[in-house]
């Protein structure tokens, strides 16, 4: 990536606990100026060439940017394109919403009974990843969860709302429907990638047209303008069952090294290697 010759101002996003550089705890509260998110709307027209100091990346500033490479959140460590935070020295990249993601949400239209905070780590101890009550992908990085019940969410997620509107993809408003059954659910197709599957839907009120909460976080990553459809909407016939099974296989691993230590962890997932099964996936801590 070619280094910027200068930036217009530069911010500082540090938690306020020096010992837990990865933690953010609730007074955390940094000054943004002209650089803010406001969730659960799409990011503002925040200036490129601003620079902040991240407490997730410390050693070097990371400046905003708009490139049309792919790339994967250091922060959330889910897929984006286009507009995003990246360090000049190394290859760190936060998406916008994750470099400036406040320490809580009050009130959001998604989770309005209790107050989310803001977590730069997953939750650790099982044996598979947690996932996100609105996409219902892992959760793997920075999330936002409640102290009071199982909800999260991911920062993405987060920029959502209880109703949507995308003329480009659709005429109408769409609205969040209720959590369904898990029957009900897998009974209705989303009409943008043509497949059932978990996570919440978005339903159009005028006409049989429905959206999964997962396809349309890829309006707000920056995937859907670039024209980059997801790794998970390949039409292989193969392909879901084979990514399914390798999914179930990393999760199960993962939780294995959080649950019985890294390194014996790694051993684990070595031999399972050198046996000829998946290939070799380590969780650090």
């Amino acid at each position: 990536m070619n280094k910027r010759s200068s930036f217009r101002r530069s911010q500082t996003f540090q938690p306020t606990n020096p010992s837990d550089p990865f933690t953010v705890p609730n007074n955390y509260a940094p000054t943004r100026r002209s650089l803010s998110i406001e969730f659960p709307t799409s990011p503002d027209q925040s200036l490129f060439g601003e620079q902040i100091n991240h407490f997730s990346h410390p050693h070097h500033p990371i400046s905003l940017v708009n490139l049309q490479d792919l790339f994967t959140c250091s922060g959330c460590k889910e897929r984006g394109c286009g507009k995003r935070f990246a360090c000049q020295k190394c290859d760190f990249q936060l998406h916008d919403f994750c470099a400036l993601s406040p320490p809580s949400l009050k009130a959001h239209p998604l989770h309005l009974q209790h107050q989310l905070v803001f977590h730069s780590k997953p939750k650790t101890g099982g044996i598979r990843w947690p996932t996100c009550n609105v996409c219902g992908k892992a959760t793997r990085g920075f999330t936002f969860r409640c102290s009071f019940c199982h909800f999260q969410m991911h920062p993405c997620c987060a920029m959502l709302s209880d109703q949507i509107n995308y003329p480009s993809l659709h005429n109408h408003p769409l609205y969040l429907l209720p959590s369904l059954a898990s029957d009900d659910q897998l009974n209705v197709t989303c009409r943008d990638c043509n497949r059932k599957r978990s996570g919440r839907l978005y339903g159009c009120r005028a006409c049989d047209y429905h959206l999964h909460a997962v396809c349309a976080k890829d309006l707000i990553n920056g995937l859907k303008v670039n024209g980059i459809r997801n790794s998970d909407q390949k039409t292989s016939v193969l392909g879901p069952a084979m990514r399914f099974a390798s999914l179930a296989v990393s999760e199960f691993i993962g939780g294995l090294i959080d649950g019985i230590g890294e390194g014996v962890g790694e051993a684990l997932v070595q031999n399972v290697a050198r046996s000829g099964g998946p290939t070799s996936i380590t969780r650090r801590i």
